[in-house]
């Protein structure tokens, strides 16, 4: 008797996936035939040097700048030729966090996190202030700090309330441009932990440019590496490290990256 074939079952759509861009400023080519994809319920780390343009791709996949060539789609919509309705409808289905927070300096805690709200839903000033609340316990906020100005927070606070109004309208990508930069090593970590924790809770694909080393080990299922105007390798960290390339070689084997993959080899729990 023939042996019956095993049926695979068929792969799922990336979330994100970016095709055969090129961007351009004047003269300048930043990105050209870059190609990504991102499955859905990853956290993918994106690295590179200074100038590759990490910010740039984006900006250009969350629909703020349109790339000169090339297709973005993201949770199955052309970005840039999706009629504008489609198109806000799928901005409310991520959230962004920019680097460096983006919070309006005269609003306290709460309202920053209510514009989200206010603006998108058909929410009254009670409930949003009510779900609001809940955003600020999920981002691990003390609830003391719900009517504090921006300006009365340490650095690491700002980026969970930029965390949690990123995640008011409950998105399914999450987009972190340089999270734990300029955070100290112990708070960095305990962002570190809240955004794994997230994920595995909400099931949220995340999007994020770091440049942090531990970051990378500690939270990443995939790395990718931008440089040379694309994207080099997208894959798991170990692939990654392996991959024969100057920057490759020089960040993940240099000192600091030997360094942060011992350190997490000696911290993390064994499966």
């Amino acid at each position: 008797m023939s042996a019956i074939p095993a049926v695979t079952a068929p792969a799922a759509a990336p979330v994100i996936t970016v095709q055969d861009m090129t961007t351009r400023f004047g003269t300048q080519t930043v990105h050209e035939h870059l190609d990504l994809d991102v499955p859905r319920g990853v956290i993918l780390g994106v690295v590179g040097g200074s100038g590759t343009g990490k910010s740039v791709l984006l900006r250009t996949i969350i629909g703020l700048r349109r790339p000169d060539a090339g297709r973005v789609c993201v949770l199955g919509e052309d970005v840039y030729a999706t009629p504008a309705a489609q198109r806000i409808a799928v901005e409310r289905r991520i959230g962004v966090l920019f680097q460096d927070g983006a919070l309006f300096s005269s609003m306290t805690v709460t309202e920053n996190i209510c514009v989200p709200l206010l603006e998108h839903t058909t929410l009254g000033q009670r409930d949003a202030r009510r779900l609001a609340t809940l955003k600020i316990a999920l981002a691990g906020l003390p609830q003391d700090a719900r009517d504090k100005y921006p300006s009365e927070l340490s650095g690491g606070m700002r980026k969970r309330v930029a965390l949690a109004r990123a995640l008011a309208l409950d998105p399914e990508i999450l987009f972190l441009d340089e999270p734990t930069s300029g955070l100290d090593p112990i708070t960095a970590a305990g962002f570190d932990r809240l955004l794994r924790t997230l994920r595995d809770a909400l099931g949220l694909t995340v999007y994020m440019n770091t440049h942090d080393l531990d970051s990378i080990h500690a939270v990443c299922d995939r790395v990718a590496v931008l440089a040379d105007r694309r994207v080099l390798v997208a894959a798991d960290l170990a692939t990654v490290e392996r991959y024969d390339h100057p920057w490759v070689r020089d960040y993940f084997r240099g000192p600091r990256g030997r360094a942060a993959g011992a350190a997490y080899a000696e911290t993390a729990p064994e499966v």
